[in-house]
């Protein structure tokens, strides 16, 4: 269905996008959401984009341009006048124009602020200031407040007056005359006291809150666990700055999770951008991982060379490397995988760190047991050979066990020294898991077979 609609607008703008028929192109455009637009967008050509920036109103501009790829971005606002830039970013919230001025190059930030109007501009340059990993630089500052010292009624009224430029308000936050958050109302308990109760009375005080350098992640994990649509930010002194919202949260976690997973296939760097790189960029972030990784092997390799003898005695042991080394580390991935989420969103810190490791060795035991019985027939069934099927099913039952153990040890290990597990765990625990299977596995050939 999207995609239908995506191509309705491609073919509204490729044939309607001449200056005679702009009014019906204008008309067609404000049928469709914006997400759908930006999406047409950036598949068309960038004079056309262009085009359809000009034509939209600034509201609607202001959402396809923050939908639009960010990569795009920079070269749009080049064939754009600057009033019509200004006219664009006065319609977008906060928030929203932060992220996506944070996403360009100093200078083009500077070019950028300085068209935009100044008030607009100000507010911009100081949200920009906390970092777009802390709770202030996602925080939007168009947000509901009332003195705690008025009535049910008159906050009705104010909500009247600035709630058409607030993002959101569900949510009414209420605060002293020092601008210090004392409470929050939702907007139905406002309407269902009495216009003549005390917004101090009915509001609720142990507010869910972060401070503006708060991280993200943590900022995400509240919203999460307490089920709320938007979350205060205050300072260290108590005092409103602005509110983070679902929506960006949902953004939030999207980004977590896409660059937990580029990490810990070592795709990309901390900052870096995959997909927005050139590929010399996207090489040069892999080879040193893939170089460890080579060195890695050699040492497993070496293990092997070790057991040279008993491979010779034994060749059928040869056909069963491939199982020896794949399976344990799909079961290392997989605790790994468990593990860095569980980090990454809370869980583990509440579990606790031995209950976590416990668990993931459990199941380890238990998928080790299964495909150690199986591996076991197989080797028995195939090769006739009672010893080769017991040392094939307990090689690969107790290679399976240490994989979990040390899927799951090693990232705790690795985020206690405060480095990033999904960064640093991948390459690493590859090579450690094969070489224990290697080792485990030649280790009990030579003990029982060749007794």
């Amino acid at each position: 269905m999207t995609y239908q609609r995506v191509n309705d607008i491609i073919k509204e703008i490729k044939e309607n996008i001449n200056e005679q028929h702009k009014q019906e192109v204008i008309k067609s455009l404000q049928q469709f959401h914006a997400a759908d637009i930006a999406e047409a967008l950036n598949q068309l050509d960038l004079c056309d984009g262009v085009k359809v920036l000009q034509l939209l109103p600034s509201e609607k501009a202001a959402s396809v341009l923050f939908d639009i790829n960010k990569e795009n971005i920079p070269y749009l606002l080049e064939g754009l006048s600057a009033q019509r830039i200004s006219e664009i970013f006065s319609e977008m919230f906060k928030d929203d124009a932060v992220d996506l001025i944070g996403e360009l190059p100093e200078e083009s930030q500077n070019s950028l602020l300085s068209i935009i109007h100044s008030g607009e501009a100000d507010s911009i340059r100081e949200l920009l200031k906390y970092g777009k990993e802390t709770a202030g630089g996602i925080m939007t500052t168009e947000y509901v407040s009332i003195p705690k010292d008025i009535t049910a009624g008159q906050a009705i009224n104010v909500l009247r007056s600035i709630a058409p430029d607030a993002e959101t308000v569900y949510y009414v936050y209420v605060v002293n005359n020092n601008n210090q958050l004392a409470g929050i109302i939702s907007l139905r308990e406002l309407i269902v006291h009495s216009p003549d109760s005390l917004v101090e009375n009915i509001m609720r005080m142990n507010v869910i809150r972060a401070n503006v350098r708060t991280d993200r992640e943590e900022v995400a994990r509240l919203v999460s666990k307490y089920d709320i649509l938007a979350i205060p930010v205050v300072n260290d002194n108590m005092c409103l700055k602005g509110i983070v919202t679902v929506d960006d949260i949902l953004d939030v976690i999207e980004d977590e999770a896409t660059e937990d997973i580029m990490l810990m296939t070592a795709s990309m760097d901390k900052d870096g951008q995959e997909f927005n790189a050139g590929p010399f960029q996207r090489a040069a972030r892999r080879l040193p991982w893939l170089i460890i990784l080579l060195f890695g092997s050699l040492f497993a390799g070496n293990v092997v060379a070790k057991f040279s003898s008993t491979l010779e005695q034994i060749t059928a042991l040869a056909f069963f490397i491939t199982v020896m080394a794949g399976g344990p580390g799909n079961v290392a991935t997989q605790s790994l995988a468990v593990v860095v989420r569980g980090l990454a969103t809370g869980e583990v810190s509440s579990l606790g760190i031995f209950k976590i490791i416990f668990k993931e060795t459990r199941v380890g035991f238990l998928v080790g047991i299964s495909c150690g019985v199986v591996l076991a027939l197989i080797g028995y069934l195939w090769l006739n050979s009672p010893e080769l099927g017991f040392v094939l099913g307990v090689s690969l039952a107790l290679s399976m066990i240490v994989a979990a153990l040390v899927g799951s040890f090693f990232p705790l290990v690795i985020n206690s020294l405060g480095i990033d597990p999904a960064l640093a765990s991948g390459p690493f625990i590859t090579t450690l898991v094969d070489v224990t299977s290697m080792f485990i596995y030649f280790t009990l050939a030579s003990m029982v077979i060749l007794q």
